[in-house]
């Protein structure tokens, strides 16, 4: 089927490659014209065939209202706009009322994957109608990994994207747990090779998983994180997973740790966000503060 997409950062160049990979045609859109198929998203509409589906990756928030706004006065009934950055599930339901207006269906997209999703696929969390989650569902097919699981249809609009935001709150909870432990080893004197200790919990125990993995990848770079600054940035889902528990009265207190331990961060040279900087560098390419 043919695709648009808009936005060709760190993951939707590889989207657009892995799509093409599996016989789609994908034409994208970017505001750096050295990556983009296309000039303008007026250019991009037009080489589409009817009904067209729009799938937009770029920065939650005013980058992706604006988008949407633009795709709203060029689209037609039976087109299909597809969120899949990391929109709040508020924005969501906004988003589908603006197009379903015009006769355009929407469709949210939790993804996870990061700048690995390219070889092994995308997690894909999505919600809307099932009818509009059909005409896209080829395209999922071929972003998500191999296999029996990796992407569902959570729900109803708003669902996908309200999935990836609680993935993500246990994401942060348990970095926070593989950085504090890391720290209390690099203190003791006992132990004198903290980076094999990890390296050996990745058989056999029941704390083995790729986020482990990519610590020990981050410890045969650095290891002791000399390099590092002891800040880690929050790009919002972990704020939000918390005020969604406030709002229905869930007790969240390892995710709510994890989210206050970054903005300590923000104060000190933690030890422990030299482990979070660094294992964010390794699963999504986010950018790290290096020791000056």
């Amino acid at each position: 089927m043919e695709l648009g997409l808009v936005g060709l950062g760190k993951m939707g160049g590889n989207m657009r490659e892995r799509i093409r990979r599996a016989g789609h045609t994908v034409l994208g859109y970017d505001r750096n014209p050295d990556v983009s198929d296309v000039h303008s998203l007026e250019e991009l509409v037009g080489k589409l065939k009817g009904p067209r589906v729009i799938w937009v990756m770029v920065p939650a928030g005013a980058a992706t209202q604006s988008t949407i706004d633009e795709l709203a006065a060029l689209l037609s009934p039976g087109d299909i706009v597809v969120d899949g950055g990391n929109s709040r599930w508020t924005d969501d339901e906004k988003h589908a009322v603006e197009l379903g207006i015009k006769g355009i269906g929407f469709v949210d997209c939790g993804v996870s994957g990061g700048v690995w999703g390219l070889e092994n696929g995308y997690a894909l969390m999505y919600g809307g109608d099932a009818d509009h989650v059909a005409k896209v569902q080829p395209i999922f097919d071929a972003l998500k990994p191999e296999g029996d699981f990796g992407s569902v249809h959570a729900g109803k609009v708003g669902a996908g994207h309200f999935a990836k935001m609680v993935h993500n709150g246990i994401e942060y909870a348990m970095m926070q747990a593989y950085a504090e432990g890391w720290e209390l080893l690099e203190k003791v004197d006992s132990v004198t090779d903290v980076r094999e200790v990890f390296r050996s919990w990745q058989e056999g125990t029941v704390i083995r998983s790729w986020l482990l993995d990519l610590a020990v990848n981050a410890l045969d770079d650095d290891e002791h994180l000399d390099n590092l600054r002891g800040f880690a940035a929050d790009s919002g889902e972990g704020r939000w997973t918390v005020e969604a528990a406030i709002d229905n009265a869930v007790p969240l207190p390892a995710i709510t740790a994890s989210l206050f331990a970054r903005f300590a961060s923000r104060q000190d040279d933690s030890p422990q966000m030299k482990m979070i900087a660094a294992l964010r560098n390794q699963f999504g390419g986010h950018a790290v503060e290096n020791k000056k």
